[in-house]
């Protein structure tokens, strides 16, 4: 029996674009891409949300890649200041968090994210409702790591299969599922199917 539903939270309650907050700070469309390829498509990202490496270590890096001395400052303010123009909720989806808390389910969040997050969780639709939030940078592993999926276990005191996971990337539902925790890939978007997919739960019908 499900009794807990587990969300991710970049496209799943919160949409980004990593670009956003570079078109903000920078006019020049070429530094504009070179800027946004040296922070958010870098190995540095990754390692920032697994918690591994310092922000400040990471963007020395992130800024050894780039040309200008214009654009190494652009890229330190573009880090500094990501989560402030990035992030938006993803429309119905704070009305389906207190829906799924109404029926009386345990509300969760795993993510893969900086620390630098935390700073900006009140962002998240229904953040009030969740029983517990984790992010990937606090236990130095990131999904589809079966480690992480672990850390949510033992952190919260839950059963895998009495949880259900919403994530938008597939295999890191594949991931849940090798743990012993069923999902549901939300990489479509789309908010009403997936409350079909949650309104079946109680009936335990196959999820396609």
């Amino acid at each position: 029996m499900i009794k807990h539903i587990v969300f991710d939270m970049g496209k799943v309650l919160l949409n980004y674009d990593g670009n956003k907050v570079c078109r903000h700070f920078i006019e020049d469309e070429a530094e504009r891409k070179a800027v946004s390829t040296a922070v958010f498509d870098s190995q540095e990202w990754v390692l920032l949300d697994m918690g591994v490496m310092p922000e400040e270590t990471a963007l020395k890096k992130m800024q050894a890649r780039l040309e200008t001395d214009h654009a190494k400052e652009m890229a330190a303010q573009c880090l500094m200041h990501w989560h402030e123009h990035n992030l938006w909720p993803i429309e119905g989806m704070e009305e389906l968090v207190a829906e799924l808390k109404e029926k009386g389910y345990g509300i969760y969040l795993c993510s893969n994210a900086s620390l630098r997050l935390l700073e900006c969780s009140h962002m998240i639709p229904g953040i009030s409702s969740f029983d517990g939030v984790l992010f990937s940078a606090e236990v130095k592993c990131i999904k589809p790591q079966k480690e992480i999926y672990g850390h949510l276990f033992d952190r919260f005191n839950l059963k895998p299969e009495e949880c259900f996971f919403i994530d938008d990337l597939l295999m890191n539902i594949e991931g849940a599922r090798e743990c012993g925790m069923d999902g549901y890939c939300f990489a479509d978007g789309d908010v009403k199917k997936l409350k079909e997919v949650l309104s079946r739960l109680a009936e335990r019908q196959p999820v396609l």
